[in-house]
């Protein structure tokens, strides 16, 4: 526990609020698709997010979405709770919105020992931000967009 304490003293501030922000939403967005069920819960979240991105550097709001990305991940591996897919997914969703990054919620099935299994992540740009292990590249994702927040500028 020490060491956790060290390491997170290490982080700079805006990567520590990251951390706690994702620690204290993780096992209420869990809770809330428990009790809400995943499109009021969706809805709730999106009410609290800006209408539209700010125009920024693309590399700098690449490093914030991959610093997001990675403080929910650590969230998730020192929290108490440990959500599902979908709850990381919708809380790394949430918090990007938050900050006017633009990112698409995804969620794929596929056949496995002749049960269905499915899978959420979030992608940026294409790419897959929360999936260190390419584990969404083994599911055929939805074309439907579950959730895109914010809207972009057109």
């Amino acid at each position: 526990m020490l060491e956790s304490l060290r390491r997170f003293s290490a982080l700079g501030r805006p990567a520590q609020a990251l951390f706690l922000r994702a620690l204290g939403m993780l096992p209420l967005v869990s809770l809330s698709l428990r009790l809400r069920g995943f499109e009021r819960t969706r809805r709730t979240l999106k009410r609290n997010l800006p209408r539209s991105v700010a125009r920024e550097d693309c590399e700098s709001v690449n490093k914030q979405a991959a610093l997001t990305a990675h403080m929910v991940h650590a969230a998730d591996r020192h929290g108490v709770v440990h959500p599902s897919c979908l709850a990381k997914s919708l809380t790394l969703w949430w918090l990007l919105g938050r900050q006017g990054i633009t990112s698409r919620l995804r969620i794929g099935i596929r056949k496995e020992n002749g049960k269905l299994r499915a899978h959420a992540w979030v992608e940026r740009e294409g790419t897959a931000l929360d999936e260190p292990e390419e584990l969404h590249r083994h599911y055929a994702a939805f074309d439907r967009e579950l959730a895109r927040l914010p809207e972009e500028e057109r």
